[in-house]
C-alpha cells in the first residue's frame, strides 16, 4: 500500500526572516543549503534530505507547508488520489516540483487546512557522519500538531497516509509511526496548528551540549531536559526568535512498523517526564493558536 514513510521539512512565514535565519545557523546548528525565490533554506548536518527548514519573509506568521516523503512516484500518485478522494482541497495535483532540490510532488490541505506536500525523487545531499558531543541535529525527528477533532485527525492520518498508531497518552495524545521510529507525527487536541517541530541528536549528551550552546546564546530551556514515557526518548524544548516551538530529543525508540501493538499511557507525575528534574513543563510553552495560514495556499 502506498503510504508516506518520512519528514522532509518545514515551510515557516516569519516576520524577521533575519533573526530566524542567524537563530537556525548559529544557534541551532542547522547548515545553510541555499536561497531561491527569496526564501531561506536550511539542512541538518546528519541528514541526506536536500533541506529540513525553509524560511519565507511575510507579514503574518504561519505555516506555509509540512513536507512528507513518499517513496517513488507512484505512491505520489496514489496517494494524490486518496486524499483527493477524502474531500480535501488540492492546492496542486502532483507535477515536477520547482524547488530547492526539486522531486515530484503535491500538495494539499489536511481536514483542518494545514497545508501538507507529499514528495518522492527530491535530490539527496551528502550527510556528515556526526560525533558523539558535537552537539548538532541529525534530522527532523517528529513534527506534534493539534487539532480540534484530534481523534478524527488520527484515524484520517492512518487511513489516508498509511500512518499507524503507536501510543496514547491518555486519550488526548497519539503517536503515530510511517517507519521504524516510534512516532514522527503527533497530535494534540487545540486549535488547527503546529504544536512543535523535534530534532533527533545524537545521543543525550550531545542533547545537553545543544543545550548549554543555546543557553550560552541567550536562548534558555522551556521545559526540560526530561524523558517522555510514550517513545522514550529525551527532550529540551526552546522557542524560536518567531516564537515556534524546537525540541532536541535524542535515543527516541524504534518499533516493528507492522507488529507493534499499541498502548495507552495513563497521565500522570513520572508520565510526560520520566526525570522529573526539568524547568517548565507543558504550561510554559506557547498557547496554541489558530494558524494563520488556514485553507491560504503561498504559491511557493
Amino acid at each position: 500500500m502506498s503510504r508516506v514513510t518520512e519528514i522532509r521539512y518545514v515551510g515557516y512565514a516569519v516576520s524577521d526572516l533575519a533573526a530566524e535565519q542567524t537563530f537556525y545557523a548559529d544557534q541551532w546548528k542547522l547548515v545553510e543549503a541555499g536561497e531561491k525565490d527569496g526564501m531561506a533554506y536550511f539542512a541538518a548536518d546528519g541528514d541526506e534530505e536536500s533541506y529540513v527548514v525553509r524560511l519565507r519573509q511575510a507579514e503574518e506568521q504561519r505555516i506555509d507547508v509540512i513536507a512528507l516523503a513518499a517513496d517513488s512516484r507512484a505512491d505520489v500518485d496514489a496517494l494524490h488520489d486518496k486524499v483527493a478522494a477524502s474531500g480535501c482541497r488540492i492546492i496542486f495535483a502532483p507535477k515536477d516540483l520547482d524547488t530547492l532540490g526539486d522531486g515530484y510532488g503535491f500538495r494539499f490541505f489536511s481536514p483542518d487546512g494545514m497545508p501538507f506536500e507529499i514528495s518522492s525523487d527530491v535530490a539527496r545531499r551528502d550527510a556528515r557522519q556526526l560525533a558523539r558531543w558535537d552537539g548538532v541535529p541529525q534530522k527532523i525527528s517528529h513534527i506534534v500538531l493539534h487539532s480540534p477533532d484530534h481523534k478524527a485527525m488520527v484515524e484520517w492520518f492512518c487511513d489516508m497516509l498509511g500512518f499507524k498508531v503507536s501510543d496514547w497518552l491518555g486519550d488526548f495524545m497519539c503517536f503515530l509511526r510511517c517507519n521504524a521510529a516510534h512516532h514522527r507525527i503527533a497530535i494534540l487536541p487545540g486549535p488547527p496548528c503546529l504544536n512543535h517541530v523535534a530534532y533527533d541528536m545524537l545521543s543525550v549528551d550531545d542533547m545537553m551540549v545543544g543545550i548549554n550552546r543555546l543557553k550560552q546564546k541567550g536562548t534558555d530551556i522551556r521545559w526540560g531536559p526530561g524523558r517522555h514515557t510514550a517513545g522514550n526518548n529525551t527532550f529540551s524544548y526552546f522557542t524560536t526568535p518567531a516564537g515556534f516551538a524546537v525540541e532536541y530529543t535524542s535515543e527516541l525508540e524504534d518499533v516493528d512498523f507492522d507488529a507493534h501493538e499499541a498502548k495507552v499511557h495513563v497521565p500522570g507525575p513520572k508520565v510526560m517526564d520520566q526525570w522529573g528534574i526539568g524547568v517548565g513543563g507543558p504550561q510554559t510553552m506557547p498557547h496554541p493558536q489558530a494558524d494563520k495560514g488556514l485553507f491560504q495556499a503561498v504559491e511557493v
